[in-house]
């Protein structure tokens, strides 16, 4: 069998899916895996690019924008259908909105199964005004009415926006659980030890971000990453590590961290707290879509609407032995629904039942 991957918008969590992706369809004996991808977003890092390419696995790159340029989504589409007409797969899986559009448009009339995994829909982004979400929603709508496919929700939450579309599948993000592990160590801060993971751009709110260290000056708070909006980060008790692909490196500092913060505006489903609670870190994190997927507040930790509620949160987690059962009780639930082994075998079998007529 052969499935087609594509993906215009690979940076950030996506990039962390797609490596986990195909490092685990390597070894998946009956699936040959092509990604078709581009490299055209400013976040994307050039020398980010581990995905696995063997006998399994094969990438081919496509020049893809992610803003509307009709002259660029012509030539992208008209290059993927040249690409699938002569590979002739017998799935193709598109990843994010741009993805979804060209995908759709470059499969017309061809005999090929098709899903779809938004990784967070646009129209629920806080980045764009109302009229933009509103137009995104009727793409999204009426392109599967008209085009095809099934959605394969990556969260719950994204679940159920995307029954309300049309036909949709739950596949969970998750992440290879093992791995972390190995990393894992027992942490004596002196001081409370506070961290997030990822760019620092407008989704993950680095302003919420130096606002609770500047309310909390008395603890440590620690950004793994770097980014475009780095110059927010003003408060003196905060370390901006710089980014790194050494995996072994950024295992270090999610290791050393008490609490876990993701000051996110909106997510798909977060991997990086998926990361976290591997680690057995408690989580606080912003009360939105993705992150509420994965956190049971007061139980794995606590969500949060506004920056006060954090003073008893805070007080609540400098009990060491409460961070403790919290983390233990993160990385059951992790076990349990976020395992990327688990996950991926399902989205495997949901290939498979597709090209036998089972779906």
């Amino acid at each position: 069998m052969v499935v087609i991957h594509i993906v215009e918008a690979l940076a950030g969590g996506v990039y962390t899916y797609f490596k986990e992706l195909t490092k685990h369809f390597a070894e998946v004996n009956d699936i040959k895996t092509i990604v078709i991808y581009s490299k055209n977003r400013k976040e994307i890092d050039p020398n980010n690019f581990e995905l696995i390419s063997n006998n399994n696995i094969e990438l081919i790159e496509v020049d893809m924008v992610r803003n509307l340029n009709f002259n660029a989504d012509l030539k992208a589409t008209l290059e993927i259908r040249k690409i699938i007409k002569k590979l002739k797969p017998d799935v193709i899986h598109l990843h994010s909105s741009k993805a979804s559009v060209i995908g759709r448009l470059a499969n017309i009339n061809l005999a090929t199964k098709l899903f779809y995994t938004p990784h967070g829909y646009s129209f629920l982004s806080k980045e764009f005004s109302e009229n933009k979400k509103k137009v995104f929603f009727g793409v999204e709508k009426y392109f599967q009415k008209f085009f095809g496919g099934i959605t394969i929700a990556c969260g719950d939450t994204e679940f159920e926006y995307a029954k309300s579309i049309g036909k949709s599948i739950l596949v969970r993000n998750g992440v290879t659980i093992d791995k972390f592990r190995k990393f894992k160590n027992d942490v004596e801060n002196q001081k409370l030890t506070i961290g997030i993971l990822g760019r620092i751009t407008a989704q993950k709110n680095p302003k919420l971000f130096n606002d609770i260290a500047e309310r909390f000056p008395n603890y440590n708070f620690i950004w793994i990453g770097d980014g475009e909006l780095n110059h927010l980060i003003t408060a003196k008790n905060i370390v901006v590590t710089g980014w790194t692909t050494d995996e072994q490196i950024i295992m270090q500092h999610l290791n050393q961290l008490d609490v876990y913060i993701q000051t996110s505006l909106w997510e798909g489903l977060p991997i990086a707290l998926l990361e976290a609670m591997a680690f057995e870190k408690p989580i606080v994190a912003t009360n939105i879509i993705g992150n509420k997927d994965i956190v049971v507040d007061k139980e794995t930790g606590f969500l949060f609407d506004h920056i006060n509620e954090l003073d008893q949160i805070f007080n609540q987690l400098e009990d060491s032995e409460y961070r403790k059962k919290l983390g233990e009780n993160g990385l059951k639930r992790c076990i349990d629904i976020f395992d990327n082994y688990k996950n991926f075998n399902q989205l495997a079998q949901i290939y498979r039942d597709s090209v036998l007529g089972n779906k």
